[in-house]
């Protein structure tokens, strides 16, 4: 069965001493594809890069919460250049775009950016999505009501994902409901995030996929250290256990449902 890592920061200076090696390691243990998310808009040139240089990668185009307050454009601004971004990979060459959805963009509640400085951001990148018809790769920490409503308001045709999912089983079918899937990761290690690890057990596997989110969200018995994309088959091992399924059917159906909403 193959692995699919929906969302691995795979080009951050963590893995630029041993990527390829890492890699190997990924490629050894069945995994066939991943996704690296844009942050910045100065990121996306090397990103794109990256992902050109191997079959089985690809990327997204977004500005992360984190990098709001760096940010030299107006929000209307930012929705065009990820626009020109993605029309630009798209154009770059033969074939099916590498470039497959818009993020991680979002609301995080945990930082210092005020979220009426983040809102216009992460509303102009949904406008683009939606001119874009593609999925949308969201980031919400502590804010799902703000995240929920606007995307009621703006509401990408393609859904998206809600990275690092984490909530009860009525916050989780509200995003179903709006079209999204929610992603899987080290969270569900840990015994304490129990609510989470009790709404995954429920909610329909083919609304699940799974992602490291590397270099960070560590897992239980790793925190304080490097997360790699290595370790996802221990994520789909727990959510199978929570789940009482194979892990195999974990691993295809998450996989098929990565490859559905990407149109990888």
């Amino acid at each position: 069965m193959a692995l699919f890592d929906s969302h691995c920061h795979f080009d951050f200076d963590a893995f630029a001493a041993d990527r390829a090696q890492v890699w190997a390691r990924c490629q050894a243990l069945g995994m066939q594809g991943l996704i690296i998310p844009g942050v910045s808009i100065p990121q996306w040139r090397n990103l794109f890069a990256l992902v050109h240089s191997e079959p089985g990668w690809f990327g997204a185009v977004g500005v992360h919460p984190w990098w709001v307050a760096e940010l030299a454009l107006a929000p209307s601004d930012v929705g065009r250049a990820v626009i020109e971004r993605v029309t630009h990979e798209r154009k770059r060459r033969a074939g099916p775009s590498r470039c497959i959805a818009v993020g991680e963009c979002g609301l995080d509640a945990n930082i210092d950016t005020p979220l009426a400085q983040q809102l216009p951001v992460f509303e102009a990148q949904l406008c683009a999505a939606q001119e874009l018809s593609l999925p949308v790769i969201v980031h919400c920490v502590r804010c799902h009501g703000e995240v929920q409503r606007v995307l009621k308001n703006i509401r990408p045709q393609k859904g998206g994902v809600i990275h690092a999912f984490s909530g009860s089983r009525e916050i989780a079918e509200e995003y179903i409901k709006l079209g999204f899937t929610l992603g899987v990761g080290g969270t569900i290690t840990y015994q304490r995030a129990a609510k989470t690890r009790k709404t995954l057990a429920e909610v329909p596997l083919d609304k699940l996929l799974l992602e490291s989110d590397a270099p960070d969200m560590p897992h239980a018995g790793r925190q304080g250290e490097r997360n790699s994309p290595e370790y996802l088959p221990a994520v789909a091992q727990t959510l199978a256990e929570l789940r009482g399924i194979p892990v195999d059917t974990v691993i295809a159906q998450t996989g098929n449902n990565a490859r559905a909403l990407f149109g990888i």
